[in-house]
C-alpha cells in the first residue's frame, strides 16, 4: 500500500512539473508573439499594383484582415462595419489604417480586390499577388483560409473560402494587440480602435 502511494505521489509530482513548464512555454510564446512583429515579411502588391510589404504596417496602429471579393456576407460586412468604427474613432484618418488581403489570390487580382474595396471604403487598402506568395503570408500571419467546392461532385469548378474573420489589431510597431471578432459588439469594437490608438 505504501509502493502505492509513493508511485501515486511520484505521478502527481511529475504532472505538476510538466503542467508548469507547458505554462512556462505558453508564456513565453505569448510573449514572443507581443515582443516583436506579428506575421512575417513578405512582398506583395496593393491594389494599385504598387510594391507593398510588412513595412506598410509599421509607423500607424493597423486594423488587418483576411478576405476575398467573391465573399457573400463575412467581408463585405466587415469592410462596411470597419469603414464606420475607423470614422468614429480617427475621423480625420491621420492615426489608423487598415489592410485587406486576399485569401484567394487566384480570382482576386489588384484591380479587381481596389474596386471591391472602394464600392464600400476609401480608408482599406487591398493587398494581392502571386498565389505562392500569397499562401506564405496567409500562413505566416495564423490565418486559416481553404478552398471549398461549391459542388462536391466537382471540385475544380465553381468554389468559395472558408478562412479567419477576425480582424487583427497591430501597433504601430506591428506588434499583436488583440483582435476583433466577427459579429462583435460595435461598442467594443471601436473601445478596441481607440485603445490601439492611445498605444
Amino acid at each position: 500500500m505504501r509502493t502505492l502511494r509513493v508511485v501515486l505521489w511520484a505521478g502527481v509530482l511529475i504532472m505538476a512539473g510538466l503542467l508548469g513548464w507547458l505554462t512556462l512555454t505558453i508564456t513565453q510564446s505569448s510573449d514572443k508573439i507581443a515582443e516583436g512583429p506579428f506575421g512575417v515579411p513578405f512582398e506583395l502588391v496593393d491594389q494599385n499594383g504598387k510594391a507593398i510589404s510588412e513595412q506598410a504596417f509599421r509607423g500607424k496602429p493597423t486594423a488587418l484582415f483576411f478576405g476575398f471579393t467573391h465573399c457573400p456576407e463575412v467581408c463585405p460586412t466587415t469592410l462596411f462595419e470597419l469603414n464606420g468604427w475607423m470614422k468614429q474613432v480617427d475621423p480625420d484618418a491621420k492615426g489608423l489604417q487598415a489592410y485587406f488581403v486576399t485569401v484567394d489570390p487566384e480570382r482576386d487580382t489588384p484591380e479587381l480586390l481596389g474596386q471591391y474595396i472602394s464600392n464600400v471604403t476609401d480608408r482599406v487598402v487591398g493587398i494581392a499577388g502571386e498565389p505562392a506568395k500569397v499562401a506564405d503570408v496567409i500562413k505566416g500571419f495564423r490565418v486559416y483560409a481553404k478552398k471549398v467546392p461549391l459542388d462536391e461532385k466537382d471540385p475544380n469548378g465553381d468554389y468559395t473560402m472558408d478562412h479567419t474573420a477576425s480582424i487583427f489589431l497591430l501597433d504601430a510597431d506591428g506588434r499583436f494587440k488583440g483582435t476583433i471578432a466577427y459579429g462583435e459588439n460595435p461598442d467594443t469594437a471601436v473601445k478596441k480602435l481607440e485603445n490601439l490608438m492611445k498605444g
